[in-house]
């Protein structure tokens, strides 16, 4: 028997200070009352009903659950459909379909090869499950599905533009440049917006980012299928998201940041409707300073003169990255680290990467003045954090470099061939300046979110994002420097999100449905930076990367169900259904 909010107890959060979400009113101290899976009543010393679950939340914030506007966690929903690793840190919504992936629609073939080297998921996990689970052929029928699943927190989608493009022109030829949609290819893929539309998916997501490859044999080391897009493609897209008030998420080329005018200027609401535009991501740069106020500046000129609604996605702490080896998204902004990383082989591509040929083009490519770049390349910075040789840990590849005379490319280079993905080390890719950041996290045009939870499983670990903005908030007043009120901190992890995807979500309110979590202030310290690898649920042998400090949220309700409390996920949770749901586009 499936269990459902009616079948729990009710639940009375006594003596918090309560954040409702919208961010236009400060804490209130008061007690909070669920019923029935929604909140029932606030107020001051409200009386425990018969039966209830009383949670002391003295000296604590209680909140709307938070939501998480950009994760990957579509393969993980089919294994552990629980998505704890959020749950525990407050997340209540998530949401999936991002940078133009997306299982609505394709065969498992097709979706596995799409999906998993870009998300860096293994592959040999999602493909047999995929054959194995699929029953699903349409858009309306994936969101059936996801609806029968056993979820933990709330989950909404968008409309993957990879997944329609291949399904409907054959992956191999949605990856060839020299093709383009026929005029009935196109009007199928946009009858299927529409027909997604229909069914709740908030909006389409897009990518034009080149370095995101294919995996598998057919067509390896290829970009996606949204790549390949022509502008006019996207924007027959575009125009059914204006006229439906929709949203449209998109990731732009982060090497030469090009067309992110281009992308902008779809928004602009001058002489018709406006455009959600959704991109990735706002971030002080190590490689490229100052371009965060650029693009501060330019949001602003779009949202403002030119009538907009363009929106950045952003992290509210430092966007450092752990590598296995060459194993990280950043590698394939070179055309010789696509090649080393198209062979799986691990013993063929240290031979690949001992080869001087391979050598000097990598280096030619890496040391290119003009050539745009993400990640910094400077090798004084990334330090070795794990290796066979354990003379090296704890230091720069600089470091060793000097210690052996060497070149500091070719160290990197002879450390990979030497150790392979044994070598582990850590680099930080923006986000390092407190005051750079604090700007980034303040902007009118950041949406505060961009896990990328349940993809790159050993090279990010922001799920608990939310809790580092809290923390912000605290450090700075207690420094004298205050970042932001809390409710308003609070309001860009809930409330801010949920008005602007056009989902019911996002505020602790009475009828609203009970989606809370509870925050401990004083607990929002240096711990939230511990790294801890997990093993991942179904994926026997690989190591998860997370932050957890588990302190800092004693209670998590989900669908007015207690999930998460005090340290550890009640027995329910996991194992049967009646917590999150799918939640589609409010009409």
């Amino acid at each position: 028997m499936v269990e459902t909010a009616a079948d729990s107890p009710p639940v009375l959060l006594k003596g918090g200070t309560v954040y409702d979400g919208t961010g236009t009113r400060p804490g209130l101290r008061a007690d909070v009352l669920v019923r029935d899976g929604i909140v029932s009543q606030i107020g001051l010393n409200l009386p425990a009903p018969e039966g209830a679950e009383v949670v002391d939340a003295t000296g604590r914030w209680v909140v709307p659950g938070f939501i998480d506007l950009h994760t990957h966690y579509d393969a993980e929903l089919e294994i552990a459909p629980s998505i704890g690793e959020s749950v525990r840190h407050g997340v209540t919504t998530v949401l999936v379909g991002s940078c133009g992936l997306s299982f609505a629609m394709g065969t498992p073939e097709d979706l596995a090869d799409q999906f998993c080297r870009v998300e860096a998921v293994p592959r040999e996990t999602v493909l047999p499950l995929l054959e194995k689970i699929k029953d699903w052929e349409t858009p309306s029928e994936y969101l059936d599905h996801l609806d029968q699943l056993p979820l933990g927190p709330n989950v909404t989608a968008l409309f993957g533009h990879s997944a329609v493009r291949a399904s409907v022109m054959g992956l191999g030829r949605s990856v060839d440049e020299a093709e383009k949609p026929t005029s009935a290819e196109l009007a199928t893929m946009v009858r299927h917006l529409d027909d997604a539309l229909d069914a709740g998916y908030l909006g389409m997501s897009f990518n034009t980012l080149p370095w995101d490859k294919l995996d598998g044999d057919r067509f390896r080391s290829k970009s996606t299928p949204s790549v390949y897009a022509k502008w006019a493609e996207y924007r027959a897209f575009a125009k059914v998201l204006r006229r439906r008030g929709r949203v449209l998420e998109i990731v732009p080329d982060l090497q030469g940041r090009w067309n992110i005018p281009v992308i902008a200027s779809m928004s602009i609401g001058i002489g018709r409707p406006t455009l959600k535009t959704m991109v990735i991501s706002m971030i002080d740069s190590v490689a490229m300073r100052g371009t965060h106020r650029i693009a501060g500046a330019m949001s602003n000129f779009v949202n403002g003169p030119l009538k907009g609604n363009f929106r950045w996605q952003s992290l509210p702490q430092p966007f450092d990255l752990w590598v296995d080896g060459l194993e990280v998204p950043v590698m394939e902004e070179l055309g010789a680290g696509t090649a080393a990383l198209h062979e799986t082989d691990l013993e063929d591509r240290r031979r690949m990467v001992a080869d001087p040929t391979w050598r000097a083009r990598f280096r030619k490519q890496w040391a290119n003045p003009l050539s745009p770049k993400a990640w910094h390349r400077d090798l004084g910075e990334p330090r070795i954090i794990d290796c066979p040789d354990a003379s090296i840990v704890g230091k720069t590849f600089g470091e060793v470099a000097a210690e052996r005379g060497q070149d500091e490319l070719d160290c990197f280079l002879d450390l990979q061939v030497e150790h392979g993905n044994a070598l582990r080390w850590y680099t930080v890719v923006g986000n390092d300046r407190p005051a750079e950041l604090a700007y980034v996290v303040d902007h009118p045009a950041v949406l505060m979110g961009f896990s990328d939870a349940g993809a790159h499983l050993r090279n990010m670990a922001y799920y608990d994002f939310p809790l580092h903005l809290l923390r912000m908030v605290v450090d700075g007043d207690a420094a004298g420097k205050p970042v932001m009120t809390p409710e308003r901190a609070v309001h860009r992890l809930t409330g801010e999100i949920a008005d602007y995807l056009g989902i019911d979500a996002g505020r602790l309110e009475i009828g609203a449905r009970a989606d809370i979590a509870v925050v401990d202030p004083s607990r929002l310290d240096g711990r939230l930076d511990d790294i801890h690898e997990t093993e991942m649920v179904g994926m026997p042998g690989l190591q998860r990367l997370v932050r957890r400090h588990d302190d800092c949220v004693p209670t998590v309700l989900v669908n007015g169900r207690v999930a998460w409390r005090d340290g550890a996920f009640v027995p329910s949770f996991g194992n049967t259904g009646g917590y999150g749901r799918l939640l589609r586009a409010v009409a």
